[in-house]
């Protein structure tokens, strides 16, 4: 990946920031986006001098997504792969949560990777690139008390099937990419009922998979062109077991999400 040119949204913590450090160890240009990339210290990417661009967007906005791509060409002249790794996630009952959240949550995970993917394909055809959709389970398996974001990213899964289905013969390479429970601030900043933000992580943090081992992975999965990644053995399981006995899934995770702390599944014990 040396001297590709690589865009990473929600790249401020997390996932999208441990990708960014791995590209830039690995020689790769990159470029952070996120709303927030200010509040990250930018000064150990110093170390990289050129070789990154750090750009303060809302991904939600369509011209904001176009602005990423103009600036990422006029300062490296192309786009080798684009990474719709920006994502929100919430924790309320369809029955309680104000549809703002849900619109919120489909703005952010399923708009944003659209708008950004609408602007950067021209440049990405040109170089044979990447297409890459951070994802989640929760794109293969509705989870309760999730709605909006599992809504979010089965709509995110159609679209990278799509995508992929269209470019067959024009050498694009579309990535489905879905690590499981990471440890990040995804479930920090989760959205509750009425579209406040949780604030503490409802599950043991440090039992997860840290987001630099996350990234590591998605930089293999990128550099083999490989079509689909479940990165966790749990994850494997879900969807597999969901295909032959969804009854069963259903149970399991109702039971393992109502053991978190203030799950609004809790009520149905």
């Amino acid at each position: 990946m040396k001297d590709k040119v690589i865009i990473i949204t929600g790249a401020s913590s997390g996932i999208g920031w441990a990708s960014a450090l791995e590209f830039l160890n690995q020689s790769s240009k990159v470029v952070l986006a996120s709303r927030t990339i200010e509040q990250q210290d930018l000064s150990v990417l110093d170390l990289f001098s050129d070789n990154f661009l750090a750009i303060n967007i809302d991904i939600t906005k369509e011209e904001d997504c176009k602005l990423l791509v103009d600036k990422t060409v006029a300062k490296f002249g192309k786009i080798d792969v684009l990474i719709n790794n920006a994502g929100i996630s919430m924790h309320a009952l369809f029955e309680d949560v104000d549809l703002n959240v849900l619109r919120k949550s489909m703005d952010v995970n399923y708009w944003g990777a659209v708008f950004c993917t609408k602007y950067a394909l021209p440049y990405i055809f040109k170089t044979k690139g990447s297409v890459v959709g951070v994802s989640s389970i929760a794109g293969y398996k509705g989870l309760p008390a999730r709605i909006g974001y599992a809504s979010s990213k089965f709509a995110l899964h159609g679209f990278l099937d799509v995508l992929r289905a269209e470019n067959q013969k024009t050498g694009l390479h579309v990535l489905l990419f879905a690590p499981g429970y990471t440890a990040s601030n995804i479930r920090n900043a989760a959205l509750l009922f009425d579209g406040s933000e949780q604030g503490d992580s409802p599950r043991n943090e440090k039992e997860m998979m840290s987001a630099e081992e996350v990234a590591k992975y998605l930089y293999r999965a990128i550099l083999k062109r490989k079509r689909e990644v479940i990165l966790t053995p749990i994850g494997k399981a879900t969807v597999w077991m969901n295909k032959f006995f969804p009854a069963f899934v259903d149970n399991r995770i109702f039971k393992s999400i109502a053991k978190e702390e203030h799950s609004p599944l809790k009520k149905f014990l």
